[in-house]
């Protein structure tokens, strides 16, 4: 079990960077699926730290959830009308 909770940080950094990728879009639709994968990575990274007693990094993450809701809601689409 040990192995595979340790393996968790690596599919968390790559949902994390994929999340900043995504945000990071001119389009509305693709920076909403950032946030989403802004909040599981945010998950994988508290399962792994709970793991670890990473105290630290869990309460970051749970700060990080705070921001990320915060920004779901705030993601308007502002592109012109056709």
């Amino acid at each position: 079990m040990d192995d595979w909770i340790n393996l968790l940080q690596w599919p968390a950094m790559a949902v994390t960077l994929l999340a900043a990728w995504l945000v990071g879009s001119a389009h509305h639709g693709r920076r909403k699926l950032g946030f989403w994968c802004f909040l599981a990575s945010n998950a994988l990274w508290v399962a792994w730290g709970v793991h670890d007693q990473a105290w630290a990094l869990i309460i970051l993450q749970l700060c990080l959830v705070v921001t990320n809701v915060r920004g779901a809601f705030k993601n308007t689409d502002d592109s012109p009308e056709k």
